[in-house]
C-alpha cells in the first residue's frame, strides 16, 4: 500500500495537516458525544422483546362490582378478537392469572378482589409475526383505552409485556416516603396527574387503594336472644339476599365429590336502587326470620348499619409507609421523561414545599426531598424501576470501562516503560466510541422503531478496547523497531502504517461479518452495531489519528 505510504508521510510531514488531523478527530468526539444530551441518539437498559404473549390488567375502582370489571373485560375482549395475530385469549376476573416472568414482580399472585381482572393474549409464533408484541401492545392501547375505560369511571388498563432485562414493577416508578397517610395519598395523586401529562408516559396508576364509603351490619346481641332467632339464621338470609348460598348437594358417579347447588338471586333482587345508608335499610326492612314459635322477625330489628369508610391496604418498604406511582413507557427511554417529569413537579411544589435535591453522582440523585411550609411534614420522592435498573447498568458498565483504561494504561506503562507511549495507545482506543454513537445514530434512521443504546451497545464499547488497543500496538512496535534500524522517524512511521494496514483492515473485516448477525436480534442487536460501527473508527483512527501522535511524541 504504497499511496498509504506515501499519504502518511506527507501528512505527518506538515505542521497544519498534523493539527488539521487532530482537531478534526477531537470535533468529531464533540459531535458525537453530543448526539446524546442532544436526543439524536437515546439510551435505554434494553429494548423492547417481542414474545409470544402479552397481558392486560385490569382495576376498576375499589367498590366496583364483578359485573361492572367484566364489562371492562368483555369490551376489551372484543377488540382483541379482531386482531388475526392473537390466537387466544384467558380471562381471569376477580383474580391473577398463573405466574409469568413477569407477574413475579408485578404482584400477580396478590390480586384478589371484585375490581381487579387480567386478561393473557397469546399470539402467533414471533419467528413468523411480522409485527412484534411490544409493538401490538402500543398500537393496541389506545384502542383498547379510548373504547373502553370509559365503561367505568376511574378503571385503568395496563398493557404488561414480558421484560427483556430484568424483571421491574414497572418502567418508572416514584416511591413516595413520609407524612401521614392523607397528605402522603394527596401528594401521590398530584405526582400521578404529572406523570400523565408528561409525554411518553402511558399506563399510570397510583398504587394505594382508594377510601370509599362502606356499611357494617352490627349484630344487637341481646335482640338475638329474646327473638328466638339464631346467629346462623341470620347469616344465612344475609348472604343469600346479597350474594348467594349453598342450599344442598348433588351425588355424581362422575365426581368423587359432593357437588353443591348454589342458589343465587336475580340481579334486580340483589341489587340495590342507589348507593345509600336508606337503600340499604329498605332492602334490610324486607328481609324476615321464622323464630321457633314460629313467628315472623324482622331483620332490620336484629342488626343496626353503621356507615364507616374502607380500611386501605398499606404498603412499607425497610418498615417505611409508602406509596407507589408507576408509569410506563411507550416505545421511549425512561430517562428522558423522568428529567422532564421532574422538572415539573420541582417547579409546581415550590410553592407548597421546601423543595431540595440529592447531591452529587449517587444512585439516588434524581430523588426529591419535600417539606411543607405549612404542616413542615417531610416527605421523599425516590425514583425505581427499570429506570433505576438502566442507571445503575450503565453506571456500573462505566466504571468497568474506566477500570478497563487503567488496567490497559499499567499495562503498557510497564511494557513500554513510558507514559507517553501508553496514552497514545489509549486515546485510540477510547476514540472508537466515536463510531460507536455514530453507528446507533445511522442504525436509527434505518429501523421503524428506535434503535436505542442499550447496555449491550456498552459492553461492545468495552469490548472495542482490546482491538482498538491491539492496532495501535502494532504500529508502534512496527515503528519502533524501524526507528532501531536508523530509518527516520517519519518515514518509519509511514512504513509501519503501510504495512500495518492490511492485517488491521483483514481483522476489522472478520470483526465487522461476525456481528452482523447481531446487528438484527431485538436485544443484542446495540451489541453488533456497536461492534461494527466501532472497529470502523478505530480502523480509521489506528492509520490516521495514532500516526500523527506517534510523530509528535519524543519516545518514539
Amino acid at each position: 500500500m504504497k499511496w498509504l505510504e506515501e499519504w502518511i508521510y506527507s501528512a505527518i510531514g506538515s505542521r497544519f495537516k498534523r493539527y488539521m488531523i487532530i482537531l478534526l478527530t477531537l470535533l468529531a468526539l464533540f459531535l458525537s458525544v453530543l448526539m446524546l444530551p442532544a436526543e439524536l441518539v437515546l439510551a435505554k437498559m434494553l429494548p423492547g422483546k417481542s414474545a409470544n404473549t402479552l397481558t392486560i390488567y385490569v382495576d376498576t375502582p375499589i367498590n366496583s362490582s364483578i359485573a361492572q370489571t367484566k364489562e371492562v373485560t368483555s369490551c376489551i375482549v372484543d377488540i382483541l378478537k379482531k386482531e388475526s395475530q392473537i390466537t387466544d385469549i384467558e380471562i381471569f376476573l376477580a383474580q391473577g392469572a398463573p405466574l409469568d416472568y413477569a407477574g413475579l414482580v408485578k404482584g400477580s399472585t396478590l390480586k384478589r378482589g371484585e375490581n381487579l381482572a387480567e386478561i393473557v393474549v397469546n399470539l402467533t409464533d414471533k419467528h413468523t409475526r411480522e409485527e412484534p408484541s411490544y409493538l401490538m401492545s402500543g398500537r393496541l392501547r389506545d384502542t383498547i383505552n379510548s373504547g373502553c375505560i370509559s365503561l367505568v369511571d376511574g378503571t385503568n388498563i395496563k398493557m404488561i409485556e414480558q421484560p427483556a432485562g430484568p424483571p421491574t414493577l414497572a418502567s418508572i416508578v416514584v416511591e413516595l416516603y413520609g407524612g401521614s397517610m392523607e397528605s402522603q395519598r394527596a401528594l401521590a395523586l398530584k405526582i400521578e396527574q404529572i406523570l400523565k401529562d408528561t409525554d411518553g408516559l402511558v399506563d399510570v396508576d397510583v398504587m394505594q387503594d382508594e377510601i370509599y364509603r362502606r356499611y357494617e351490619l352490627v349484630v344487637n346481641q341481646e335482640k338475638i336472644a329474646r327473638s328466638g332467632v339464631s346467629i346462623e339464621q341470620l347469616n344465612n338470609i344475609l348472604y343469600l339476599a346479597f350474594e348467594g348460598m349453598s342450599i344442598a348437594v348433588k351425588n355424581s358417579k362422575n365426581s368423587a365429590d359432593q357437588i353443591p347447588i348454589y342458589l343465587v338471586l336475580s340481579d334486580e333482587t340483589k341489587e340495590l336502587s342507589v348507593d345509600s345508608k336508606d337503600a340499604l335499610e329498605q332492602k334490610i326492612a324486607s328481609l324476615r326470620l321464622m323464630n321457633k314459635s314460629g313467628m315472623m322477625v324482622p331483620v332490620s330489628e336484629l342488626v343496626q348499619i353503621v356507615q364507616t369508610n374502607s380500611n386501605p391496604t398499606r404498603f412499607s418498604k425497610n418498615l417505611k409507609p409508602m406509596t407507589n406511582i408507576i408509569a410506563e413507557t411507550k416505545m421511549v427511554s425512561q430517562l428522558y421523561p423522568l428529567l422532564d417529569a421532574r422538572a415539573v413537579m420541582i417547579e409546581q411544589f415550590e410553592s407548597e414545599f421546601e423543595v431540595s435535591k440529592e447531591e452529587g453522582m449517587s444512585t439516588y440523585m434524581f430523588d426529591l426531598h419535600l417539606v411543607d411550609k405549612q404542616t413542615k411534614e417531610s416527605f421523599l420522592i425516590r425514583w425505581d424501576g427499570e429506570m433505576k435498573v438502566t442507571l445503575d447498568t450503565f453506571r456500573d458498565l462505566g466504571g468497568a470501562f474506566i477500570a478497563a483504561l487503567v488496567l490497559i494504561f499499567l499495562l503498557l506503562v510497564i511494557y513500554y516503560k513510558s507514559f507517553a507511549i501508553s496514552a497514545i495507545v489509549l486515546a485510540g482506543s477510547f476514540l472508537s466510541i466515536i463510531g460507536v454513537i455514530v453507528g446507533h445514530a445511522i442504525a436509527d434512521l434505518f429501523t421503524a422503531q428506535t434503535f436505542f443504546l442499550t447496555a449491550t451497545s456498552l459492553i461492545g464499547f468495552i469490548a472495542l478496547m482490546g482491538i482498538s488497543s491491539r492496532n495501535s500496538l502494532l504500529l508502534i512496535d512496527f515503528a519502533i523497531a524501524l526507528i532501531d534500524k536508523k530509518i527516520p522517524k517519519q518515514r518509519a512511521i509511514a512504513i509501519a502504517t503501510a504495512t500495518r494496514a492490511k492485517p488491521i483492515i483483514l481483522t476489522a473485516v472478520a470483526i465487522i461479518l461476525g456481528s452482523a448477525l447481531l446487528a438484527t436480534d431485538p436485544v443484542f442487536g446495540g451489541l453488533g452495531v456497536a461492534l461494527i460501527s466501532g472497529t470502523i473508527a478505530a480502523v480509521a483512527v489506528s492509520l490516521i489519528f495514532i500516526p500523527v501522535l506517534m510523530y509528535n511524541t519524543k519516545s518514539i
